[in-house]
């Protein structure tokens, strides 16, 4: 099949562990890679960020990336990406006009608008259109329901998000969680599929250098630092364990801005470690930056527990990466954390924002060595058999060709689905 898929502002090519670039990135990278190698020909769009790129380049992994123009040539926060979706839409009109896709993959809520306007744009001369699937990989709904008046999305995501839902061929969910999210915001059941998150398992794996350490015990929250992933309650946390005696454990935070001076000056970094002076515990916290993808499973193999504590988490990568590397992990009970970690098997849950439930089950790990290498192997069992990105590939490609086939249909039917796409791109603009 030759798919399209779009990613307004989470390209394959950023630094994972920015404000603006994390598991998505990923997951867009991995998934795309995957499907290129089940012999399918593949194309990422995504907004051009900076002058230096070109148009159009073939990734390593076989599949071609498009930097489409659309607003100005620098990096922009996604929350403020909306006005340059129109112009978006255009340019992949244009690029589909002359390499009409099969199938075209949406994902986030702004990339779902530009793929249903350029569609909408094709209706007269393409026949069979695109058949369009949307992944959200983060739902406005919950994000406000959890950050309130700090959510720094667009007020227009209330009312596009939910008709990019009920308007596309066919959402994919990470998770069941998200699914009855979505059925919430009227998305008919059948219109939505499940398929999950994965992680390289050749590259993420038990076996290989790690990063050097000392005797401390080792733990690691890994990933954006904005203040929803909960970085603060695992400061809390450090010090409740030492108010009872355990001080022999560090806390590795990786993630945010690179360089010393800037990791300094970060108001996140400035916020936590203000927090972790006051507690008493400053000397037990170290801020690496971000670290480069490829040293990851590195870091990963020198770390006793990472723990994953955000007060919401569509699915989570971190956590899989992880696994799949041997370690036992420790995650908030929400989302699709609670799908990928098994409780008591792979790694242990608690209630998010729960600082002395946080510090009993590091507390529990911390004096149980056996648990974790026990919880670590199962898992790297369970990475290897329900999380790499081939069945997640092979698992997407079921549900394009299931979406295919519900259009090849009478013709009659054909013209009407296709009036019915048409008046859904028009009412876009």
């Amino acid at each position: 099949m030759k798919i399209s898929m779009v990613s307004e502002h989470a390209s394959p090519l950023a630094a994972v562990g920015g404000v603006d670039a994390g598991g998505q990135n990923v997951h867009v990278a991995e998934l795309s890679a995957a499907l290129v190698r089940r012999g399918h020909d593949v194309t990422v769009f995504t907004r051009r960020d900076s002058e230096r790129l070109h148009w159009e380049q073939e990734l390593p992994t076989g599949v071609r990336l498009v930097n489409v123009d659309a607003g100005p040539a620098h990096a922009v926060p996604k929350d403020k990406l909306l006005p340059y979706m129109p112009a978006f839409a255009e340019q992949l009109a244009g690029y589909w006009r002359e390499e009409p896709p099969q199938v075209v993959h949406g994902h986030f809520w702004m990339s779902g608008i530009a793929c249903i306007e350029a569609v909408g744009k094709l209706q007269k001369e393409l026949l069979p259109p695109p058949v369009v699937a949307q992944t959200f990989h983060a739902l406005g709904v919950v994000k406000r329901r959890h950050q309130g008046t700090d959510d720094t999305s667009p007020s227009e995501r209330e009312f596009l998000e939910p008709w990019v839902a009920r308007s596309v061929d066919r959402v994919i969910a990470t998770c069941p969680d998200e699914a009855f999210e979505l059925r919430q915001l009227g998305v008919n059941r059948r219109r939505i599929s499940i398929a999950p998150c994965g992680v390289d398992v050749e590259k993420f794996t038990p076996d290989g250098p790690a990063r050097p350490r000392g005797q401390r015990l080792r733990l690691a929250v890994i990933g954006r630092l904005v203040p929803r992933k909960g970085v603060d309650v695992v400061v809390s946390a450090l010090a409740l364990l030492a108010a009872a005696g355990h001080r022999d454990i560090e806390l590795l935070v990786a993630g945010g801005t690179t360089g010393k001076d800037r990791i300094a000056a970060d108001p996140e970094v400035r916020r936590l470690r203000d927090l972790a002076d006051s507690l008493g515990v400053g000397g037990q916290v170290i801020f690496t930056g971000q670290v480069p993808r490829a040293e990851m499973p590195e870091l990963f193999r020198s770390v006793d527990v990472v723990v994953c504590t955000p007060w919401y988490e569509p699915f989570g990568i971190v956590p899989l990466e992880a696994m799949a590397c041997g370690v036992p992990v420790i995650v908030s009970a929400v989302g699709g954390l609670q799908e990928s970690v098994v409780d008591g098997v792979t790694g242990l849950h608690v209630p998010p924002k729960h600082p002395a439930a946080l510090a009993d089950a590091i507390a529990a790990l911390a004096d149980d060595p056996a648990l974790r290498e026990k919880f670590g192997a199962a898992g790297v069992e369970r990475t290897r058999t329900r999380y790499t990105w081939d069945r997640v590939a092979a698992e997407t490609e079921r549900i394009y060709r299931a979406m295919r086939d519900h259009w090849e249909q009478p013709e009659a039917d054909v013209a009407a689905s296709r009036s019915r796409l048409r008046r859904v791109g028009e009412g876009a603009r």
